[in-house]
């Protein structure tokens, strides 16, 4: 279990140059954007224009805070996603424009190689009872991770306990026990899972 916190995430140019992502976590270490196997970021996405491309990469993308954005994904209907709304799933490397209608929003970004990787983003809702989390629990699963979106979380596993603050997330890798979730607020769990 590795605890990552929201204040050393590191901070890069998008892409296409257009913004500034936060990364979370990559795989493997130190991977760049033309060669991670798997990779959890955020954005604050700040005014209208296009996604970046990633050939070979899909991608979900969950709406932490701020107003709505529009997406419009060539080939698919227009989206409307806030901070309430499920995540969504699209391929990456389809052109995609953000327009942008009550102002600035922040965004967690999942991203998995094509054929090598999949994903599943589940946003969750945490009110002092405990949650059980739902994991990919086969020899398959390449990682879990838990981001907490506000209040504070408790994930609790036999790696021990994370306090989870605002924006911080905790990562797990190799074989899974059971994670559940207990404390205050909204977080995000993430199953990233090898496809061969």
């Amino acid at each position: 279990m590795r605890i990552l916190r929201a204040a050393d995430h590191k901070r890069m140019p998008w892409k296409n140059g257009g913004g500034e992502t936060s990364e979370i976590a990559v795989f493997p270490d130190g991977a760049d954007m033309a060669n991670f196997g798997w990779r959890i970021s955020m954005a604050r996405v700040a005014s209208d224009g296009p996604f970046s491309l990633f050939p070979g990469i899909d991608r979900t993308l969950l709406v932490l805070s701020g107003g709505v954005m529009v997406l419009d994904i060539e080939g698919h209907a227009v989206h409307r996603l806030g901070s309430q709304s499920p995540p969504l799933s699209f391929a990456a490397d389809v052109p995609t424009h953000a327009a942008l209608s009550d102002g600035p929003i922040t965004d967690l970004n999942v991203m998995t190689r094509r054929g090598a990787y999949e994903h599943h983003v589940e946003r969750i809702a945490v009110d002092g009872q405990p949650l059980p989390l739902r994991m990919d629990q086969s020899k398959r699963c390449a990682a879990f991770a838990v981001l907490c979106i506000d209040g504070m979380l408790h994930v609790q596993s036999a790696e021990g306990v994370a306090d989870l603050k605002a924006l911080d997330c905790c990562v797990f890798t190799g074989k899974l026990d059971a994670i559940q979730v207990n404390g205050w607020g909204q977080g995000a769990a993430i199953n990233v899972s090898r496809v061969v």
